[in-house]
């Protein structure tokens, strides 16, 4: 079947080819300005030797969750699986083997450490189940204390006081949808809950404390992130009330407050719906954005003189990193290498307590995480870490390349293309695109085991930013509300178009997977669009919008509610949203996985979607770990997953990737 036939579904406006020296126009208001990327522009790079990268090595490459300075400058401590399950190292500042602070079957990361130095605080839950009892270990190593111990609430995103006297976190009941504030008197254990959410859908954040101890900082916003507000809670008595007296609208969230109280650093949502950082004076009580541009931005940590900020610019889906003066002037890039520069949680890049340097985490499409150091003296930086094995070398696989083509109504959609080495421009390639989560989250240029694994066996790789991601304003990350499955997965299919039109892809050959809400994009393409997809793998994905909102957790209730609408009132907008709906059109074979204990997706709809398939007398398979929630962090499961990934695609997409003999 040749590409029209395939893409035959879009119906009307056929997608423009346009050189790379044209500029596209954005369709949604607020979106960067970016220019088309011509298909045969892109060429395979030619290595001698290349090989597949063994599955299990990639998952040999320790990762890391977390990480946070010592007190002395001299060493931070890490959350990575070097032993395959994520447990807290101390790593010296000048490199050296890392020294192991704790021992878990249990994920841990959350890191907090104590004024005093002696301690180190984090979050673990059990089995993935997302119900997290904050811990402490001595910052030399010695006997775990259960901070919390409950089991009918989480307790996450731990902060100390400045003595050292009260830990802040974010409290959840089990059966609650809100995060709420609460304080812990260190020495005694007595916790506090401070802060009593009345709405459902608001969801209260910790920040930091003031400098004097009186007040908690902390984010209150609603689950979709659409909306929020930057508080100062009291912490003898709960007493709320707002941080900006200027009256911001739409997302307002801080990330530090200045060492001398003056300075809240925050990042603000402008009147065209880009996030950009920004600093705000309590003494003037003035708002000002820091080195405003069109990429979205967020606000970092200051430096322990308070006299620098840190402000990460989201450029395309790559980080790059300034140190700024919170009363304005200097903004100045920090000279870090290319990729993926900061961490989920905003926590780095990270002064060190003495000022001297900036730790942060560096990885890209072809360079595993690790952390790195730079000197703010020299402005030179260098990896302190090398987490992964010598089989992964940087130098050996392909590095990632943005680009950007129209969707079906003229959109302009970015996404990373990894391409093999030693292809031959044929139109023989297999390709697998890889929807990202969320969907209110992007693709990064950072390092995936399921990209490298693909791309070193020939396959062309794919990762877009639909509209519904982030990293593109407001108007792009709303763009899909109460149409999921539907333009999202047209910018997908014109990914697919895009890597055809390059000559080295054969549209007969073309698989998708993803995770969460990228194995529910998977179900949507091969089941709303069979023509364009011959294999399929899903993972942790969502098969009806209505089971998922009977059986899953109260906060992803009401984050669905904000997608879709209400199950009663909307139930049409559910039912054209639910893969559910189409699968009798799938013709592709679908591997479905998933975790035992997911209280996001719960593993019903993986259940859901082998159960009707196979009566349907469709080709599926499912597996589901135990002791695994949402998406598999055990070292043996996370190869398990990716070796039947890679020998489902091998199976039905014929494998070899048309590489040059």
């Amino acid at each position: 079947m040749n590409l029209k036939s395939r893409l035959g579904w879009y119906g009307c406006a056929p997608l423009l080819l346009l050189a790379s020296s044209l500029q596209a126009a954005p369709v949604l208001k607020g979106l960067p300005t970016r220019t088309l990327t011509d298909p045969k522009s892109l060429n395979s790079p030619v290595l001698e030797g290349a090989a597949p990268v063994p599955i299990a090595d990639l998952f040999y490459v320790r990762s890391s969750l977390d990480a946070a300075w010592s007190r002395d400058s001299k060493s931070f401590i890490v959350s990575t699986n070097l032993t395959g399950r994520f447990n807290l190292w101390s790593v010296a500042a000048g490199g050296a083997f890392p020294t192991q602070l704790t021992q878990s079957d249990d994920r841990q990361m959350g890191i907090a450490t104590s004024p005093d130095g002696k301690w180190v605080v984090y979050e673990s839950d059990r089995g993935g189940a997302e119900i997290f009892d904050l811990y402490a270990v001595p910052s030399t190593g010695g006997a775990v204390v259960n901070l919390t111990h409950t089991d009918d609430a989480s307790e996450t995103g731990a902060v100390f006081s400045h003595d050292g006297s009260l830990l802040a976190f974010d409290h959840r009941l089990k059966t609650g949808a809100s995060n709420n504030v609460a304080v812990m008197d260190f020495a005694t254990r007595t916790v506090r809950v401070l802060t009593h959410e009345a709405l459902p859908t608001m969801q209260w954040s910790v920040v930091a404390f003031s400098p004097d101890g009186r007040f908690v900082i902390a984010n209150r916003s609603n689950v979709e992130r659409t909306h929020g507000s930057i508080w100062r809670v009291e912490v003898a008595t709960g007493a709320a009330t707002p941080a900006l007296a200027t009256g911001e609208a739409g997302l307002n969230t801080a990330s530090d407050i200045s060492p001398d109280g003056r300075w809240l650093a925050l990042t603000t949502e402008t009147a065209a719906g880009s996030l950009q950082a920004a600093v705000y004076d309590t003494t003037t009580q003035k708002l000002t954005l820091i080195k405003p541009d069109e990429w979205e931005q967020k606000s970092g940590r200051f430096a322990p003189d308070g006299h620098s900020l840190l402000m990460i610019s989201n450029v395309d889906g790559r980080d790059v990193i300034y140190s700024c003066e919170p009363a304005g002037g200097r903004a100045e890039a920090l000279p870090l290498p290319a990729g993926v520069n900061a961490d989920y949680y905003g926590k780095m890049p990270a002064f060190s307590p003495d000022g001297t340097r900036i730790l942060f985490p560096h990885q890209a499409g072809n360079m595993p995480l690790d952390y790195w150091i730079l000197d703010r003296a020299s402005g030179k930086s260098a990896p302190v870490t090398r987490l992964a094995l010598a089989s992964i070398d940087p130098q050996k696989l392909p590095k990632t390349q943005i680009v950007h083509y129209r969707s079906a109504d003229g959109t302009v959609i970015s996404a990373f293309v990894w391409l093999p080495y030693n292809l031959s421009r044929n139109g023989h390639a297999p390709a697998v695109a890889l929807p990202h989560g969320g969907p209110t989250g992007q693709t990064m240029d950072d390092f995936d085991p399921t990209a490298v694994a693909l791309v070193s066996r020939g396959y062309v790789v794919i990762a877009a930013n639909p509209r519904g991601s982030t990293g593109f304003g407001r108007a792009f990350t709303a763009a899909n509300h109460r149409d999921l499955g539907g333009g999202d997965l047209t910018d997908y299919v014109a990914g697919v178009k895009f890597l055809v039109d390059t000559g080295y892809v054969d549209a007969r050959r073309v698989g998708i997977t993803g995770v969460s809400y990228g194995g529910y994009m998977t179900m949507m393409a091969i089941s709303k669009t069979p023509e364009v997809w011959a294999a399929g793998v899903e993972i942790c994905g969502i098969t009806n919008w209505f089971s998922m909102y009977e059986r899953g957790s109260p906060v992803l209730r009401q984050y669905q509610m904000g997608l879709l609408g209400d199950p009663v009132k909307d139930k049409a907008v559910y039912e054209a949203s639910s893969p559910l709906t189409y699968l009798g059109q799938v013709k592709a074979p679908l591997l479905a996985l998933a975790g035992a204990n997911d209280i996001r997706v719960p593993p019903y709809e993986a259940e859901q979607v082998a159960s009707v398939l196979s009566k349907a007398g469709k080709t599926v398979d499912s597996k589901v770990y135990p002791g695994e929630g949402h998406g598999f962090f055990k070292r043996e499961n996370q190869i398990d997953a990716l070796e039947r990934t890679v020998a489902w695609f091998d199976r039905y997409l014929g494998g070899d990737g048309g590489a040059a003999k």
